[in-house]
């Protein structure tokens, strides 16, 4: 009996699971490929991911230590979730670490991108610009309008949704 509460997924947890999953059936709406041209590449994914990760952070942060606990437990998902699909496209254990220290470099500098151009708002010039370097990096850039206006809006979304349902795991994506 003692033991148990050392065994049982900690709450926390449990809804960071819950809020990737909802953030990888987001991004992999078909709409974001079709319509907003977003390449169907793992670095396209990749990006999509990344985006409607910190989005998700975004809007929980400051929101006090249960919030802080979600984004943490989201964010160490989103990593192992990382770390799975590199092992599953063959990438060998000595390379793994090297290749996540890449991707986390990556995420960090993504982070203060996006931290940079929400800034900005409801100037989007900065996002476009970002969204041009990273989604569009090998070409579809006559979308980065379209891609930059869905951000803005899935982060309004975000933050009108009551933080208690966010800290049970359940972000409500609406349709691309």
């Amino acid at each position: 009996m003692f033991l148990d509460r050392f065994f049982r997924p900690r709450t926390t947890l449990a809804m960071g699971q819950k809020l990737y999953a909802g953030v990888v059936a987001q991004a992999r709406t078909p709409a974001l490929y079709e319509s907003y041209g977003v390449p169907d590449t793992v670095e396209g994914r990749f990006e999509l991911y990344t985006a409607h990760v910190f989005l998700l952070l975004d809007r929980l942060r400051g929101q006090g230590s249960r919030a802080s606990e979600t984004s943490q437990a989201l964010f160490d998902t989103y990593l192992s979730a990382l770390d799975d699909a590199l092992r599953e496209m063959g990438v060998g254990d000595l390379s793994v670490g090297k290749k996540m220290r890449k991707l986390g470099e990556a995420f960090y500098g993504r982070v203060k991108s996006y931290e940079s151009a929400f800034a900005a708002l409801p100037q989007t010039d900065h996002l476009q610009a970002l969204l041009g370097r990273t989604v569009y990096a090998q070409g579809g850039a006559e979308n980065v309008a379209k891609l930059a206006d869905y951000i803005v809006q899935k982060r309004a979304e975000l933050a009108g949704q009551k933080l208690d349902r966010l800290l049970e795991g359940q972000a409500e994506w609406s349709a691309a």
